[in-house]
Formats: C-alpha cells, sequence, structure tokens
C-alpha cells in the first residue's frame, strides 16, 4: 500500500517520530476520502485531536490507531504490526524525560526535534548558542532566567543543557552553523573569568570540531538580516519532515513549518552568513575579545 511504514534512519527520536507517524495517518485518510471530523467518529475524537494527531504534537492511544487504520482499508497484519511498533516508539519518553520537571511542554518539542535534526542553522543575538555553552556559563545564564529558583532546580537546568549538547559528540552529529552577534560574545555573563572560560571554549570547538561553524557579526556592521532576534532552523533526513523554525521567547516557543515563513527566515540567514565576518576570522575575533577582556580585568 501506499501508506506503507517508511524506514528512518537510527537518529530518529520519539517527536519526530510521532511527526512521522502523524503524516502518515493523514496520507491514509486522504486516500480513503475521508475529512477529519469522518476520522474521529469511530474513535470518539473530535475534529481537532484529529489533526492535533496527523500533526504529531500528541500521543497515540493504540486503540485509536488500530481503529483508525481499520477505518482506513489497513487490513495487513504485517504492515498494521509495523505501523504500531512506530505507535510505541513514538508514546516513549524522550531523553530529557527525567528532566520533565524543569522542561516546560513547549521546549520539550524542540528538544526532540533537535536530537534529530541533520542541519542547525542559528542566530543568536544575546548570549552564546546553548550547545555551545560551558557549564559556568549556562549557570550564569539559568539564573538570569531563574532568579528566584533553588540551587538544586539551577543545576537541574545546567544539567539538562549539558545533556543536550551531547548531540554534537554522537558519531553522527548533526551540522551546526550558527552567527553569534558580537555583543552576545563581549557581554560578561557569569563575570569576567566565566566569560573567558567561554571565549577559550569556542575557539576549541571551531578548531576541533569540524561539524562546528561560527560567524561574528562584528559590532561595526550596523544593521543586519535578522535584527528581528535570535532563531534557529533545522533540516531533518526524513522527506516528511519539512524545515522548521523555532523562535524562542520567554514563556513560550514559535514553530514555524509553512513554506513561506521557511524561506522568509532562510533568506536572513543566509545574508547573515554572508554580513557576518568570514568563518576564517571567528578564531582571531575571539582571541582580540579575550584580550580586550583582559584589559578591562587590568584596570
Amino acid at each position: 500500500m501506499s501508506g506503507s511504514p517508511q524506514q528512518d534512519g537510527p537518529g530518529d527520536g520519539p517527536t519526530a517520530v510521532r511527526t512521522l507517524l502523524g503524516a502518515q495517518l493523514r496520507r491514509l485518510r486522504e486516500e480513503r476520502g475521508l475529512t477529519r471530523a469522518e476520522a474521529g467518529e469511530p474513535i470518539r475524537a473530535s475534529e481537532s485531536k484529529i489533526s492535533r494527531m496527523e500533526l504529531g504534537r500528541v500521543g497515540f492511544k493504540e486503540r485509536d490507531v488500530l481503529d483508525l487504520l481499520s477505518l482506513y482499508g489497513v487490513q495487513d497484519e504485517r504492515d498494521r504490526a509495523a505501523l504500531m511498533a512506530r505507535v510505541r516508539e513514538a508514546n516513549a519518553p524522550g531523553w530529557w524525560h527525567p528532566y520533565s520537571d524543569v522542561t516546560p511542554n513547549w521546549f520539550q518539542r524542540y528538544l526532540g526535534l533537535e536530537a534529530t535534526a541533520t542541519l542547525i542553522r542559528s542566530y543568536e543575538v544575546q548570549f552564546v548558542p546553548g550547545l555551545l555553552q560551558t557549564e559556568d556559563y549556562a549557570r550564569a545564564v539559568v539564573r538570569l532566567g531563574h532568579g528566584a529558583a533553588r540551587e538544586d532546580e539551577v543545576a537541574r537546568r545546567v544539567g539538562l543543557r549539558l545533556e543536550r549538547q551531547q548531540v554534537l559528540n554522537r558519531p553522527d552529529p548533526p551540522r551546526l552553523w550558527a552567527v553569534v552577534d558580537e555583543a552576545a560574545l563581549r557581554r560578561p555573563v557569569g563575570g569576567q573569568r566565566v566569560m573567558r572560560d567561554q571565549l577559550e571554549a569556542l575557539i576549541c570547538i571551531v578548531t576541533k570540531m569540524p561539524h562546528v561553524r561560527l560567524q561574528v557579526v562584528p559590532l561595526v556592521a550596523g544593521g543586519h538580516a535578522a535584527a528581528g532576534g535570535a532563531f534557529s532552523i533545522l533540516r531533518f533526513p526524513q522527506q516528511d519532515l519539512p524545515d522548521l523554525v523555532y523562535i524562542e521567547q520567554l514563556t513560550s516557543a514559535l514553530y514555524l513549518d509553512k513554506r513561506e515563513d521557511v524561506d522568509c527566515y532562510f533568506e536572513a540567514v543566509n545574508r547573515l552568513f554572508v554580513e557576518a565576518a568570514p568563518l576564517e576570522d571567528t578564531v582571531g575575533i575571539l582571541e582580540r575579545i579575550i584580550h580586550d577582556l583582559d584589559g578591562t580585568a587590568t584596570r
């Protein structure tokens, strides 16, 4: 059948599997010529719930999926078994599950997608990208955003960030291409020692990790293409997962996957790559900022 399960790479996490499974259920429904409302009747679900299932934004009850497969005419036992295996995979806890008490639901989706991405393009205006932060720098950032948090909560949030960084140390890591505003690198988050260590860590990363590229937008550049704020664009190996733009806000996040939205951000980030200092200048810029930081410390 045309909607039979597709084989995906070993890096598929539950978030990606949920999205792929939802897309597969949508295709099966459309092949039968059914509306979302008609699909929802046998499982006593609203049209909006079917929509959320097909977008991969909710978990899947095995009984509901079995009933939908029957409604969609999927009778072959091997096809049904393969799909149900994907359901169980989609419902499995993500790696961040032990940190769920300090991870808002709107961010958990990003963690799952980030772990599946093959290419991450990002622009940061205020902080060093989370995937590149040292432990002390991350702790300082967490304290800025959660000033009233207990020390054990701060430690858990930092632990989450450090474990998240392991995606770059996998045998098949995603490519990270980050553009950072120079102002973020000159802002001594956590104090001068913490910032110096962070800058030195960035030099180590860009010289020893070929899958990580870092460019700096110099202060002298003035205005630039991404003046609206920080964002990330994720690209995935699975054909059914479209490129996604992630924009984090103070208490929520935006996930944009409409082609026109993604194209707009692609255009902005591609212009940023041109407007930022060349890749070969990054280490020199970081060394110059360290020199300036040391000069400030001796005054």
